[in-house]
């Protein structure tokens, strides 16, 4: 999905990063084991693990769903998250009819305190442009395949809001505690391009 002016850019940004990265290094003034550490921690762990913890909570927590659904920022305050990126969250339900799914049509908004880095592919100019134009086609190239009769809603960032996805609880799940359900639950399914999965 990436384009050919996409790919240059990225290229051209990765250099700068490296170069910069490296002249801090030489300087003495960061390690670049704590930077990569860093970065994937709030990549994969931090983020992505607090979404799926109010995730779960709403999946487990009738009361707490429809807090979450009535004012996301402050049912994901409840459970300690919040900052930057994460002032004005508006959190929408998937369910068999309806596919939410996120995309930032100017840049790249994303709620940083439940989401953690947005990805690669979220901040992609062909992601941003097709996923508007083509959602059902750009979920499926990225392994999505919906039924025809599931309405597709196509959610905005911006910097004003930031959109959080409630995925569908997968069937079989019903025993499975707050705590078991949150390894389930990925950045990917938070922001509407895949689905949870059932153990």
């Amino acid at each position: 999905m990436t384009t050919a002016d996409g790919a240059d850019r990225g290229a051209s940004a990765a250099l700068r990063t490296a170069a910069l990265e490296q002249l801090l290094t030489e300087r003495g003034l960061v390690d670049p084991r704590v930077v990569d550490a860093f970065i994937a921690d709030y990549e994969t762990n931090v983020g992505p693990r607090n979404g799926a913890k109010v995730i779960a909570r709403a999946w487990t927590d009738p009361d707490y769903r429809a807090r979450l659904l009535t004012d996301g920022t402050a049912a994901i305050n409840e459970l300690g998250f919040g900052g930057p990126q994460g002032e004005h969250i508006v959190v929408v339900e998937n369910t068999p009819a309806i596919h939410n799914v996120v995309v930032c049509t100017l840049c790249s908004c994303y709620p940083w305190p439940v989401l953690g880095l947005p990805p690669s592919w979220y901040k992609d100019p062909a992601y941003r442009a097709r996923m508007v134009k083509e959602p059902r086609a750009v979920l499926a190239e990225m392994g999505l395949e919906l039924d025809d009769d599931v309405q597709i809603t196509v959610r905005d960032s911006t910097s004003e809001v930031r959109w959080l996805v409630l995925p569908e609880r997968p069937a079989g799940t019903e025993h499975l505690t707050e705590q078991e359900l949150v390894p389930l639950i990925t950045r990917d399914t938070m922001v509407g391009v895949a689905k949870v999965a059932a153990p």
